[in-house]
Formats: structure tokens, sequence, C-alpha cells
């Protein structure tokens, strides 16, 4: 997709305030992503941004492979290709497969492929699906769910997961911020 974002991201000689940019460049490991950049024409809202974000993707017990595949397939549902970019690597990472990422591609033979995705999986992506589409969510999806991950910490922080990356998701394609 061409990109040119509507709001410029900050350059990086007019980044500041230093100690929130510092903060930002420790959570990322030294490194600032395009995001971070547009992000910055708030400081107060980069500031919270990277608080809450950092949590969700470093403090939570929720499986490695089910936070990344329930953040690829947000990415998939709202078409956000800078999400996609940016947390395919990190779901092979935690162990997806290539097959997968290209799986989510027909979403809806996804939820139904018993070889490619687990049960608990597959409940990840209908609850994806229902959290991204419809906002509420049927009973049978999260007994679904609740039956996949058992620990009701899973559960919330699984639904935390998929919220917070459609905030991103629409963040992104809010302000077509442009990939790195």
């Amino acid at each position: 997709m061409d990109y040119t974002s509507r709001i410029p991201v900050v350059p990086d000689a007019q980044l500041g305030p230093a100690e929130v940019v510092e903060a930002i460049r420790k959570r990322r490991g030294g490194t600032l992503l395009n995001l971070d950049r547009m992000l910055l024409n708030s400081p107060a809202f980069a500031v919270g941004w990277n608080g809450f974000l950092g949590a969700v993707r470093n403090a939570l017990s929720l499986d490695a492979r089910l936070r990344e595949l329930a953040i690829c397939a947000v990415a998939v549902l709202n078409r956000a290709d800078y999400e996609l970019l940016q947390h395919a690597p990190e779901y092979l990472a935690a162990g997806g497969t290539q097959a997968q990422l290209e799986g989510l591609q027909d979403y809806e033979a996804a939820q139904q492929d018993a070889v490619l995705f687990s049960e608990a999986e597959r409940a990840v992506l209908q609850l994806t699906l229902e959290m991204t589409r419809q906002v509420q969510v049927s009973k049978a999806c999260f007994a679904r769910v609740q039956q996949a991950l058992g620990a009701p910490q899973a559960q919330v922080e699984l639904v935390g997961v998929i919220a917070a990356y459609n905030m991103v998701s629409r963040f992104l394609e809010a302000l077509q911020v442009q990939p790195e």
C-alpha cells in the first residue's frame, strides 16, 4: 500500500522531551519506529502509549504465540499493513509459522483449519474476529476461549491484547503512518 502520513512524524532532530524519547527507545531496544515519531507529536500521549503497550507486550503471562497471533489477526482484519509488518516477525519468533501467517489471509478458512491451527489458536481467531468486527462477543465464543485458555488471567490478557491492538491499528490507519 502506498502511504503518505496525514500528519508529519517528528523529525529526529526535533524529538523530545528527551526523557520521553529515552523511555521509548529503552522499550524498543534503542530504536524508534515511525509510529513512535508520530506519537511524539503529543508527548503526553506518547508517554501513556509507551507505558500501556510496554505492559501489553512485555509484562503479560499470556503465551507469546497466542498474543502475536491475535495481533496479526487484528492487523489482517483491519487491513493494517504496518501492524502486520511489525508483528509477523514477532509471531514467527514466538513459534508461529509462515504457513499460519499466510493462512490468515483467508480468515474464514483459517478459523476452520484444524491442521494449520490448534483449537486454542482457532478460539483466539474467533474471539479476535468477534471483538474486531462486532465488538460484542457471543457466549459460545467466550466459552470456547475459556475452555482453551483456562485461567481467568489469560482470558483477560487475551481480550486486552485484542482491544489494544485494535487501538493500534486504528491509530496507524487513521494517520496513515508509513512503514519503516
